[in-house]
């Protein structure tokens, strides 16, 4: 499966992305400026939207939709460059959905669906990740 996007230079540390349906704007804070997500929030977005979205697909398939659904996400980087993420904590907020069919659901996505998790796991980042059910 191929993937194409382009990237087209705005100003400054702005750019923006673009697919062939969607675009995003991505700016650094390197000239103190910064009016749009960095390239490095946008990844652990990506990680949320990636697994976030596993697992509803899985509490659907489980009869178990999430009444309400939150993921918050924060990443530990490194010191020296290129600075990459080295731990990253998820924690998984869902309400009106079975403890253990969550527990599973986000399991599997961490542990088999979820391609930016397996790619931060491959590059030696660390994740530890917390179910909360109310």
């Amino acid at each position: 499966m191929s993937m194409k996007i382009t990237m087209r230079h705005i100003e400054g540390m702005r750019f923006i992305g673009e697919t062939d349906t969607h675009s995003i704007v991505l700016e650094s804070d390197y000239l103190n400026v910064q009016k749009a997500v960095a390239p490095m929030e946008a990844f652990l977005l990506s990680l949320g939207g990636c697994t976030g979205m596993d697992v509803v697909a899985i509490l659907m398939k489980m009869k178990q939709p999430p009444k309400k659904f939150r993921i918050e996400i924060e990443g530990e980087r490194a010191q020296e460059h290129p600075k990459v993420y080295t731990k990253v904590y998820i924690k998984y907020y869902l309400e009106g959905v079975e403890y253990e069919k969550a527990k599973k659901a986000v399991e599997l996505s961490q542990n088999r669906y979820c391609p930016v998790s397996a790619m931060l796991r491959r590059s030696g980042c660390e994740i530890e990740y917390e179910v909360i059910v109310d």
